[in-house]
């Protein structure tokens, strides 16, 4: 092990000691949590050594935890908070909710209003579906291109994240839906390509993030996304744009950014309000296979796929909060922030650098470009762990993957915050990150 490997092992554990010194209570409640769930836990994400934080309250952009510490939110729920903690619009939305019924068993308007207002934003969208989560959304995306091709195998690419039965981190996981699935580069065009041709006859669908999310905001280039509507169009395959977290960084997300018209979408994260959903569609052709007016139609199951909650909620989101004009003013907003975080890595001349769209981005740490998981997995977990225990400590909430991400009432305080935040961990931790440049 070299000194510097050394030197950023000692500081990141003298860093999880001071955090465990500092956050007794929640050290108590991970305890107590661990007496009935697995590890304390049910929601793998948001573990990490030595234990998890615990929150007990959450309003605008910002959390405390169980120890009375306060923290501005620059996570977001991990993309599906865009409206931060207990949004006026949101909270109305839930009262009309209550007031309508939560659970009626049948059909309401109120599944007209937001399946237009869906389709509103998104006008790639002929038909559209709803479901509970984005691992739903990208499941029955699949079953519909599978049984819409008469084929079997699914394009997907290393490092992508398509659900919680869909993880492409360094091929696969145990955990994935029993799909056969042809696991390609990202960003790799000739690669893919050469996929392309060799599984074309039984592709049904080539499913793409258009940047990745999870794997790093690792955004596609533009020929490369062309290429595979290009190559899908030629085999007979559909494309699938897994637009759950970058539907949020513009209107009619990456796609209409791109110009591409993918087969299907699928949705999910913020689109129902922050409440759980999930949603795909597109083709009409294909849509109508869930017609179930047909008497071949395809089913799809699911008691909350029409909660009254989400759709109020989903609703007045999308048209009273976070309006295409709100949309874009944030992510223009976190665009220069992501410059700035840039512009002072650079001048300190420091291994770090921020990748993403907007309002994503995520820390690096590491020299040259960062397009495939390849590249991701050159940087300095240590580093990284450490990056996100230091802002901890400044009152700055983020991924401990280096992940951060904006909401509707992340102001520019909150930012000059994080700059400020940032500036100091680059100074403070500066020959670290230097002996590993």
């Amino acid at each position: 092990m070299s000194t510097s490997t050394i030197a950023v092992s000692s500081a990141l554990e003298s860093a999880r000691v001071r955090y465990a010194d500092a956050n007794p209570a929640s050290f108590r409640l991970h305890q107590e949590a661990s007496r009935h769930l697995p590890g304390g836990n049910t929601r793998t994400v948001l573990f990490h050594s030595p234990f998890p934080l615990r929150f007990v309250h959450a309003e605008g952009c910002r959390l405390v935890d169980a120890d009375g510490h306060e923290y501005v939110d620059f996570l977001s729920e991990y993309t599906a908070g865009v409206f931060g903690h207990s949004h006026p619009v949101i909270r109305r939305a839930v009262e009309e909710a209550l007031a309508f019924g939560l659970n009626v068993g049948g059909h309401t308007p109120l599944e007209i209003r937001f399946a237009e207002a869906i389709r509103s934003r998104f006008p790639n969208l002929d038909l559209v579906r709803f479901t509970n989560s984005g691992t739903e959304a990208n499941l029955m995306a699949l079953v519909a291109a599978r049984a819409f091709t008469h084929r079997d195998k699914v394009m997907v690419f290393s490092g992508a994240y398509h659900g919680g039965v869909l993880y492409f981190r360094r091929g696969g996981h145990p955990v994935n839906a029993p799909f056969p699935f042809v696991v390609a580069p990202y960003n790799d065009t000739p690669a893919t390509l050469a996929l392309v041709e060799q599984h074309g006859r039984d592709l049904a669908a080539i499913l793409v993030e258009p940047m990745l999310g999870s794997g790093g905001c690792v955004s596609a280039r533009r020929d490369f996304l062309l290429a595979l509507s290009e190559a899908a169009i030629r085999v007979g395959a559909l494309l699938i744009f897994d637009e759950i977290m970058t539907s949020r960084l513009a209107p009619g997300g990456l796609a209409a950014v791109h110009g591409i018209t993918p087969d299907l979408t699928t949705l999910g994260k913020y689109v129902g309000g922050g409440m759980s959903f999930g949603g795909f569609g597109g083709r009409a052709e294909v849509m109508r296979l869930f017609d179930p007016s047909s008497s071949d139609a395809l089913p799809h199951a699911g008691t909350f796929n029409n909660n009254t909650l989400t759709l109020c909620a989903g609703y007045r989101g999308l048209t009273e909060a976070f309006t295409p004009e709100a949309q874009i003013e944030m992510n223009q907003s976190f665009d220069r922030l992501r410059g700035r975080l840039n512009e002072i890595a650079r001048r300190a001349r420091v291994l770090v650098q921020f990748t993403g769209i907007g309002s994503m981005m995520s820390a690096h740490f590491c020299e040259g470009e960062i397009a495939s998981e390849r590249d991701v997995d050159r940087g300095n977990a240590a580093l990284t762990e450490l990056f996100f225990f230091d802002l901890l400590a400044r009152g700055y909430y983020i991924a401990r993957r280096g992940m951060i991400v904006g909401s509707l009432v992340t102001g520019d305080a909150e930012c000059e915050g994080l700059v400020a935040a940032i500036e100091l961990f680059l100074e403070e931790r500066a020959d670290l990150l230097r002996e590993h440049s």
